[in-house]
Formats: structure tokens, C-alpha cells, sequence
């Protein structure tokens, strides 16, 4: 009697965790991180990392940590927008140039090295000063962002396959944090089927191609709105956020420019009008700016 009690309670202990309740378990932290909250302070997304700091290269832990400590909070956890590409032997590192000529003390194009030969460079910041800081590779920024309680997009380059993330981001546990940035509806339906736990960034800058995303059978509960870099019309806002779905504006560029010489109040403006998170190039001033 005992060790048929035993046996039925191991049963249901491995029940709980098979491999569908763990993804059941991911999808709805994942969506709890990156939905729409009303009356949520506005997040930041550093683009490529928040690289235009001084001494802080782009896509580096070690300007990811900076980061962390200036404007992330347990309740509203900074976002590492950075890129992904790929070594000749298959390591994912972070890098957005197809080259290392521009961010790295090394020349060429990374495609041509493997991850011990571009270990050897340093990052440069975008002032062109080298720093003592290394090429980083996917699976230690995400780890890091476990410790760390950071979350990340992931802007995937074209020598790196979807299927390669998703493995990355199951091994390392952290697909409750990271979404991935899809340019168009094909690769966003592709992406979802291979992976219906994951949160993925969609371009929505229009009815149209929310349309068109729904049309295709691509979940509300899974997406995370861009909605370009240009601001939108607030119905649009309003629109998506009677869905849950957070919006994603791209102050990257003109709107930083234009918050440079009107004043940073104008990231409050953004806010108030819809924009749930913004990509910026200016992490510190749209923080101090959103919750002043």
C-alpha cells in the first residue's frame, strides 16, 4: 500500500513537470512581463545596449550592468535591446555590424573569425575610445540578465537562424524575459509555431498590419507592438491596448533629436500619448524624464 502511495505520488510530481506545463508555465510570465499595464510608468529600451554612453561600448555586459544599476527596478526591470550575429565556428556573439571594424579594436568581417580569434579584440565605445571590455556571446548576456533581473529584445541578424535563439533561450531558461524582434508577418507566424511560449516583437504601425497579422492567426497574447519611429496617432495606441498589447516606440534618431532640442519632456508627451516603452539612444534622460 505504501509503495503504490509512493509510486502515484512520484506520477504526479513528474505531471507537473513535463514539458508543457514548463512552457504553459514560460508563456504566461513572459506575457506578464511584457504586456500592457494601465497607468504603468513608461519603460526604457536601451537600443544596442545603450552604447552612446562614454566608456560603455554597445552590446556589453558590462554597459548592461551599468545600465541596470542607473534605471532598472525589480518592479520595472530595464530592457537590453541588442544584437545577435554569428562567428565562422556558429558562436552567437553580440554584434550589429557585419564587420568589427567599427565597434571593436579588430578589422574584418566577423563571419570570417571564430569566437576564440575575436576574443583577442577589445570594444570600442561609438567615440572610438577602446575599453578593456570583450565581445560577449548570447548565452552570457542572457545569463547575466537572469542575475542581473534584466530583459532583453533580441534583434536576430540574417546569419543567424530563429531555431538557434529559441535553443539558446530554452537552454538558458530565460524565455520568460526575451522577445524577439521579427521585421515582417511571415517570419513572426514562422517564429510563433516554432516557439508559442515566446513573446515576439511585431512592426505595427497601422491597422493594416495588425490586420494582417491576425488575418494570419498570430495571438494577441504573444506580441509586443513596434510601432515605428515616428509617433503614431494615439487611436493606435488605444487600439492595442484594449488587446494587452505594449507598444514599442523607436525614439532611436529623429525623436531623440527632437528631444534633445526641445527637452526631454517631450518623452513624457510620448508617454502620455501611448508609447508603453521607448528604444532610445538616451536611456539616462528618457528615465529621468518619464518618472519625474
Amino acid at each position: 500500500m505504501k509503495n503504490s502511495f509512493l509510486i502515484s505520488l512520484l506520477a504526479l510530481s513528474l505531471a507537473t513537470c513535463t514539458p508543457r506545463a514548463t512552457t504553459r508555465n514560460t508563456a504566461n510570465r513572459a506575457y506578464d512581463n511584457f504586456k500592457y499595464t494601465p497607468n504603468q510608468t513608461a519603460r526604457i529600451s536601451a537600443h544596442r545596449g545603450g552604447g552612446d554612453l562614454k566608456g560603455y561600448p554597445e552590446n556589453c555586459i558590462e554597459s548592461f550592468e551599468y545600465l541596470a544599476k542607473q534605471i532598472g527596478t525589480k518592479a520595472s526591470p530595464v530592457i537590453i535591446e541588442c544584437d545577435i550575429d554569428l562567428t565562422k565556428d556558429s558562436v552567437m556573439v553580440m554584434m550589429h555590424d557585419a564587420t568589427l571594424d567599427r565597434t571593436t579594436t579588430g578589422t574584418g568581417k566577423l563571419i570570417d573569425y571564430t569566437y576564440e580569434q575575436v576574443k583577442q579584440y577589445k570594444l570600442e565605445d561609438n567615440m572610438g575610445n577602446p575599453t578593456p571590455y570583450r565581445i560577449p556571446t548570447l548565452e552570457d548576456v542572457l545569463r547575466w540578465g537572469l542575475r542581473a533581473g534584466a530583459h532583453f529584445t533580441l534583434d536576430v541578424k540574417r546569419n543567424v537562424k530563429f531555431e538557434k535563439i529559441v535553443e539558446m533561450v530554452r537552454k538558458t531558461g530565460t524565455g520568460d524575459r526575451a522577445a524577439i524582434i521579427t521585421y515582417n508577418a511571415q517570419d513572426a507566424i514562422r517564429l510563433n509555431k516554432m516557439a508559442p511560449e515566446l513573446m515576439i516583437s511585431v512592426t505595427i504601425r497601422n491597422r493594416a498590419e495588425y490586420d494582417r497579422l491576425h488575418e494570419l492567426g498570430f495571438p494577441d497574447n504573444r506580441m509586443v507592438a513596434f510601432v515605428g519611429t515616428r509617433e503614431s496617432e494615439k487611436s493606435l495606441y488605444d487600439f492595442l491596448h484594449e488587446k494587452g498589447i505594449a507598444t514599442i516606440l523607436g525614439t532611436l534618431g529623429n525623436l531623440d533629436k527632437q528631444a534633445e532640442a526641445k527637452g526631454d519632456q517631450v518623452y513624457r508627451e510620448f508617454a502620455k500619448n501611448g508609447a508603453d516603452i521607448m528604444s532610445t539612444d538616451r536611456p539616462l534622460e528618457v528615465y529621468r524624464a518619464v518618472t519625474r
